[in-house]
């Protein structure tokens, strides 16, 4: 469970830009404290203080705490605050940011307070959810280029290939990347990304011959790594390092069946520092920050005005810089919200244990 946290730090009498400048003198004014509370996942922490944290300090005078955990924890105690959180700003995924607003958990995020909005990529403004897209994962194949060509590793039908039994792993429908398999697969065999029964009898008849379903980046990764597998559906972040490493690692978008998940920018209700949390998301969605996330975490921009790393553009080609233009699709949240607890069932009986 989280710890709960707040800072209190002396306001600045300077800041970069009028319109932040503004936002410091009226929490000022309104006896608020220059500082607020980001909640944020675990793993890339010290990288996000490093390409936003950090400089959003510097060019505002806010003071920002960081608390991290996982999605479902930290949504969990958010939903235990009963509308008086210590978290002014999440960065959270769009099922989990979907399921607290379906327990009425979070706020909108207009334009109106967040300039920057009105710059961003269309998919990452989808009015079903209150707070914009900040990065996206494009769900593909990792796979070893010693063994396969980028062609084969493209068609789902390499998982059900009994030249590479138990050579290749699946992701469980727990991590990022389940969801996004199951609809991909679904939309191949199936009548669309929410044909479930098609896509579980299909990876039903691949299960006896796939080594394992991972529940991490780090099981997965070292699979590859270590030659145990050849190929697995996975995040395209998966696939930077080990490229930045020379491993005979590379990552290819699906011929068919392409879809993405966000990570979303979500002020919960009751924040108590909202001109703070309005600055940070207008600061991390401008092109400077989605740049330094890219270069530093390796965030795909939403911003279209950011800078994209080599490497990113090396794994994803045009999907780093506009994954609609390159044919992915996201997944619709109230469907997701409706039907997970289910389709979690259906996996662990009709998948993962044949």
């Amino acid at each position: 469970m989280l710890q709960r946290h707040r800072v209190i730090a002396v306001i600045t009498a300077t800041v970069v830009t009028a319109a932040l400048a503004g936002c410091s003198a009226d929490d000022e004014a309104d006896g608020s404290p220059n500082t607020l509370v980001v909640s944020a996942f675990s793993f890339g922490s010290e990288e996000l203080q490093e390409a936003v944290i950090k400089p959003f300090e510097k060019a505002t005078g806010y003071t920002v705490k960081l608390d991290t955990g996982s999605n479902s924890e930290r949504l969990t105690q958010l939903q235990l605050a009963n509308g008086q959180p210590d978290t002014d700003v999440m960065l959270i995924s769009d099922y989990y940011a979907a399921l607290g607003q379906s327990k009425d958990l979070f706020q909108p995020v207009s334009a109106k307070d967040v300039p920057n909005l009105g710059k961003l990529r269309d998919f990452a403004l989808d009015d079903k959810y209150q707070g914009p897209a900040y990065t996206y994962q494009l769900d593909g194949t990792l796979y070893r280029t010693d063994k396969l060509d980028a062609e084969e590793a493209a068609n789902w039908s390499v998982y059900g290939d009994k030249k590479y039994a138990k050579k290749t792993a699946m992701p469980d429908i727990s991590v990022t990347a389940g969801q996004l398999t199951v609809s991909g697969i679904a939309d191949t065999y199936g009548s669309g990304p929410y044909d479930i029964d098609s896509a579980y009898k299909t990876m039903a008849s691949w299960a006896p011959n796939t080594l394992q379903f991972y529940t991490s980046s780090t099981e997965v990764t070292n699979l590859l790594t270590q030659g145990e597998i050849v190929a697995a559906p996975a995040i395209s972040a998966f696939a930077t390092d080990l490229i930045k490493s020379g491993e005979p690692v590379s990552w290819v978008a699906p011929s068919k069946g392409k879809y993405m998940a966000t990570n979303r920018l979500m002020i919960p209700k009751g924040a108590e520092h909202l001109k703070a949390a309005y600055a940070f998301i207008d600061y991390y969605l401008s092109a400077t920050a989605q740049t330094k996330a890219a270069e530093v975490i390796g965030d795909m921009p939403v911003n279209p005005d950011a800078k994209i790393p080599d490497v990113l553009g090396k794994v994803a080609g045009k999907a780093a810089s506009d994954p609609v233009a390159a044919g992915f699709q996201t997944l619709d949240p109230d469907t997701i919200v409706d039907h997970r607890d289910d389709w979690v069932d259906r996996f662990a009986r009709e998948v993962s244990s044949k």
